[in-house]
């Protein structure tokens, strides 16, 4: 399995990031988590310098594509050759978008008639984009999901996880970067927030 994390200049650290770091919790042969970017290397809002796997195009092909969220998220979409290189479609891959991701996903039209989770900066856009706004931090729609808020991330993740390896999966990864002490209470949290949206049939 092949995920790919969407990540533009001007990226949010903790969504993709966060997200790289769980879904790397997966040992099996054959899962591969990729950095996709339209260059070969993207500045974070706070100057950290990554350098990409792959391209938008390759990620085109993966199974499950996570959009990462930024503070140029408005110009990516409003470039028509690079939205063109985005070519993404749910039944056949998982797809995710955090924060501002969502956007993206919106501007491609993988949210009509389903409603969706941001943050509360890019709420205003993605209704502009005719898509209904939840006020909660994850939501999932068949293969299709959006958080809302950077910490909610790891929900995200989590999801990807449940849906293409399993719950238990999903759980046992959570635990390993939860806080000492709080482990317990942090997996059924998150998973509260999961768990209802991972029933569909995994990805083959």
């Amino acid at each position: 399995m092949h995920i790919a994390i969407l990540t533009f200049d001007g990226f949010n650290e903790l969504d993709s990031l966060i997200a790289l770091g769980i879904l790397h919790r997966i040992k099996t042969p054959g899962w591969r988590v990729s950095i996709a970017s339209p260059t070969a290397k993207v500045r974070s809002m706070n100057g950290v310098v990554l350098e990409s796997h792959i391209s938008l195009s390759e990620a085109s092909q993966a199974d499950a594509v996570i959009v990462g969220s930024g503070m140029q998220t408005r110009e990516v979409v409003a470039d028509g050759a690079l939205m063109a290189q985005m070519q993404f479609d749910p039944s056949r891959q998982l797809l995710g978008a955090q924060c501002s991701g969502t956007l993206v996903l919106a501007k491609l039209g993988l949210l009509d008639g389903v409603s969706a989770c941001t943050d509360l900066i890019t709420k205003p856009w993605v209704q502009e984009a005719g898509v209904s706004v939840l006020p909660q931090p994850f939501f999932a729609s068949g293969n299709v999901a959006t958080a809302g808020g950077c910490l909610a991330s790891p929900y995200l993740a989590a999801w990807v996880i449940a849906r293409l390896q399993g719950v238990e999966a999903a759980r046992s990864a959570l635990h390993y970067v939860a806080p000492v002490g709080e482990k317990e209470d942090y997996v059924s949290r998150a998973m509260r927030h999961v768990a209802p949206y991972c029933a569909q049939p995994r990805l083959l």
